[in-house]
């Protein structure tokens, strides 16, 4: 790396670092991308994993994000098939909050300004006594939205990104960068051995999410263009909540449900990882250091509330199982309702001296669009580049449905169980072939820690471990349980020591 010259080096390995990585080598760029601590272990695996158009941001105005975003839904459905799947969401009726006309012009709206789509459109829906909503609602609104691996989307971009030909680093810090003879020549630390290296690079892109304002300012001493808010989101955990059907013709055992508050916020109630329920977000200024966000008593009283007030079966705090914070860096707008601010992404790019783009804001949904806008700006500076391409891409893992990779998997892999098969793919998509290799049967996958483990859905096996070490950069037991597999949540910490000190013999 001492001597290693690119086109871009990119700094920050989440879901905007990885996209526009992505798209950058596709089109004939040279990247190289560095990330401080784990890839998407910030904000890109703090969302509420969802791939929406942002139902709410119509009343704030915001149309042309709404139509981008609505429009991404269809292209990331065909890009990662095995990441994102579809998802009904369903809005009970609080008529001293918003008449039935508001949300019914909304949802038209909604169903209509992303153009043609392949996703289902909004109904209206009577609530009766089988309702798991409190007698109060008597009726409720139905529209489909989709529900993303956070985490595993990143991945799977930076996968692709290599694959191109693109390198890859996590757990490198950036710790300074300067502007000399044409080029930036930048100072990088491995954070596990210390080493330093030098890199150089024609373009720096400043991708660093929440940090982006601080890394301007310490590393590069330079201003900022732009302020940023950091706005912190909370989420909790819960054991699934069990609800009845609604009617013969509409189940809820994988629907969503899209609360309204007195407060005029909203508050997201989705089914989790076939076991839990997970429940958020809020909205709330955070002034601290990003690295050490958490979530506050107040934050998980303000969302048990809002679910009991709509709810008839009560939760309290201690049916939390497990809970995660992030903070999303929204382009100050100088509005007072943290809620209200713009959730639409800024991109600077600076010539003097040096080309310097930095990303402002920004949301999963359009991560894609954002790289195109990014590369767009760059064009100028490497007019060689080629044209368009990832709206037509598969990312790797999505080459076929799931439906179509769970039946080749049940013919080469007959003993392996539903519920890993289940797993696997909507982990890994047709990169689980890779993973599982050879194995004839359970017992070579070496699980960890199980002693039946043909009854246990969440197995994790040495070869797994292996596949994510070799594959996909995972170092630490929270990459493996926390973002790759998502195994950990709500796991002891007998799973967490085991594969750490699996991890650790690898290194040795």
């Amino acid at each position: 790396m001492n001597t290693a010259h690119t086109d871009l080096l990119i700094i920050g390995g989440g879901i905007n670092g990885a996209g526009i990585g992505v798209d950058a080598q596709g089109r004939g760029l040279s990247v190289r991308l560095v990330e401080q601590n784990d890839f998407a272990s910030a904000t890109s695996s703090a969302s509420s994993k969802l791939i929406h158009g942002g139902l709410r941001y119509l009343e704030y105005y915001e149309f042309r994000l709404v139509r981008e975003a609505l429009a991404e839904r269809d292209v990331l459905l065909r890009m990662a098939p095995h990441l994102v799947k579809p998802m009904r969401f369903i809005l009970p009726h609080r008529p001293q909050l918003r008449p039935v006309w508001m949300i019914r012009a909304g949802l038209f709206l909604y169903d209509h300004m992303g153009g043609r789509s392949v996703l289902e459109k909004s109904q209206t829906l009577r609530l009766n006594q089988n309702s798991p909503l409190q007698p109060q609602f008597k009726q409720a609104f139905v529209y489909t939205d989709c529900w993303v691996d956070d985490a595993r989307l990143v991945i799977h971009n930076l996968l692709e990104l290599q694959k191109l030909g693109g390198h890859v680093h996590n757990y490198v810090r950036c710790l300074d960068a300067s502007y000399q003879h044409d080029r930036w020549i930048a100072t990088l630390q491995n954070t596990h051995n210390q080493q330093t290296y030098q890199v150089s690079a024609k373009v720096l892109v400043n991708a660093t999410g929440p940090w982006a304002q601080r890394f301007l300012q310490n590393n590069l001493h330079r201003p900022s263009p732009r302020k940023i808010r950091l706005i912190k989101g909370s989420h909790i955990i819960v054991r699934q909540t069990q609800s009845p059907s609604f009617s013969k013709k509409f189940a809820t055992e994988e629907a969503a449900f899209i609360l309204q508050n007195d407060d005029r916020r909203i508050v997201f109630v989705i089914p989790y990882l076939q076991r839990f329920t997970l429940i958020g977000t809020t909205d709330k200024e955070y002034q601290g250091d990003p690295a050490n966000v958490a979530i506050d008593a107040e934050e998980i009283a303000y969302l048990l509330a809002v679910y009991n007030r709509h709810f008839k079966q009560a939760l309290h705090a201690d049916d939390v199982l497990d809970h995660y914070s992030g903070v999303r860096p929204l382009c100050d707008d100088e509005s007072n309702d943290p809620s209200a601010i713009t959730r639409d992404y800024t991109l600077t790019l600076e010539n003097a001296p040096g080309g310097l783009l930095t990303v402002f804001g920004g949301k999963l949904t359009t991560y894609r669009k954002l790289a195109e806008a990014a590369l767009k700006q760059l064009q100028p500076l490497f007019p060689q580049m080629g044209n368009l391409w990832t709206s037509n891409a598969r990312l790797p893992g999505g080459e076929v449905t799931p439906t179509v990779f769970a039946s080749t998997l049940k013919r080469d892999y007959p003993w392996l169980p539903d519920a890993l098969i289940q797993r696997f793919i909507s982990s890994y998509g047709t990169l689980t072939s890779r993973m599982l290799g050879d194995a004839q049967q359970l017992s070579d996958l070496v699980p960890l820690l199980s002693d039946r483990p043909e009854l246990n859905p969440q197995l994790l096996s040495q070869r797994e471990l292996h596949y994510l070490y070799e594959q996909e950069w995972a170092r630490t037991a929270e990459d493996v349980l926390l973002r790759r597999t998502k195994i950990g949540v709500a796991a002891g910490s007998d799973l967490f020591a085991a594969v750490q000190q699996w991890l650790q013999q690898q290194s040795h």
